[in-house]
């Protein structure tokens, strides 16, 4: 029985990488019930503003015509996504900034999750791509899903955390635990050293088992591997071990699980990954 709810937004620029993201909203809906929202961001200065009637208007730099017909576009392909994927989904049009807005949006809508498809590190500048996953993942306070593929065949009974527990503390794991909830996989806990395994591996299993409980994690396996860092630690586990999805805690900058380490997986990892806060 489907018990907890997602307030899911999908930022589309009406790309197959915004209809991955929609089939992978469609796979977590398999087991949670959803309120999916579609956002089209109008990319504009600051400038050009709109009113909550739907009226442009601009410092004159830009065309307000120009802008009006762009919307109007936009209107109709959000309109199409109605017809396409039914009534029941929301759709929004903003403009401004891609990525501010989305990050804004999802903020102040009081979403659960973002989700976004990417075209990894070859995606274009000022569209749906890496660097705009990139950006949403390193701002938002709102976890973020990516995903570079179709991933509708996906069963979810892996799914590895990649953290940092030499100082464990109670974080923001509530999409965690939902999933948890929901799917019931086997949880993996992944640390990743410079150093020696066996030199460190007791006291970062303790370390995981102090995180578990202040975490309410109850059923959890440990992993600390070694490598040169995070990314290439997280790809090669997941050659090794499969993992369904992959979730990991930035601070948005510095840190050994610094933003760079996560947009790095975000554009090359060919694995879902929701990247979360930590506080």
């Amino acid at each position: 029985m489907k018990m907890e709810t997602l307030k899911i937004l999908i930022p589309t620029d009406f790309s197959v990488q915004s209809e991955f993201a929609y089939l992978m909203v469609k796979k977590l809906e398999e087991k949670i019930n959803t309120e999916i929202h579609f956002l089209h961001v109008l990319s504009v200065p600051d400038t050009v503003t709109m009113d909550t009637a739907g009226n442009i208007s601009t410092c004159g730099e830009i065309d307000v015509a120009y802008v009006e017909k762009q919307k109007e576009i936009a209107e109709r392909q959000l309109a199409n996504l109605k017809n396409l994927y039914g009534s029941a989904i929301n759709t929004h049009l903003l403009l401004g900034k891609t990525t501010d807005a989305i990050v804004d949006y999802a903020s102040s809508a009081k979403m659960d999750l973002v989700v976004m498809g990417t075209k990894g590190a070859w995606g274009l500048k000022e569209k749906l791509s890496g660097t705009a996953t990139q950006m949403v993942a390193r701002k938002s306070t709102i976890p973020v899903l990516s995903l570079m593929c179709d991933r509708s065949d996906l069963t979810i009974n892996h799914l590895l955390l990649v953290h940092d527990f030499s100082k464990p503390a109670a974080e923001n794991l509530h999409l965690m635990h939902k999933m948890l909830k929901a799917f019931n996989p086997t949880l993996h806990l992944l640390q990743i050293v410079s150093s020696e395994v066996a030199a460190v591996k007791s006291a970062i299993e303790l370390n995981m088992q102090k995180f578990a409980n202040l975490n309410s994690i109850e059923k959890f396996e440990c992993h600390i591997i070694n490598d040169k860092d995070v990314e290439n630690g997280v790809i090669h586990f997941n050659q090794m071990n499969n993992m369904d999805m992959i979730c990991i805690g930035t601070h948005g900058k510095g840190g050994m699980l610094h933003q760079s380490a996560t947009e790095k997986l975000i554009n090359h990892l060919f694995k879902p990954i929701i990247s979360f806060h930590l506080k």
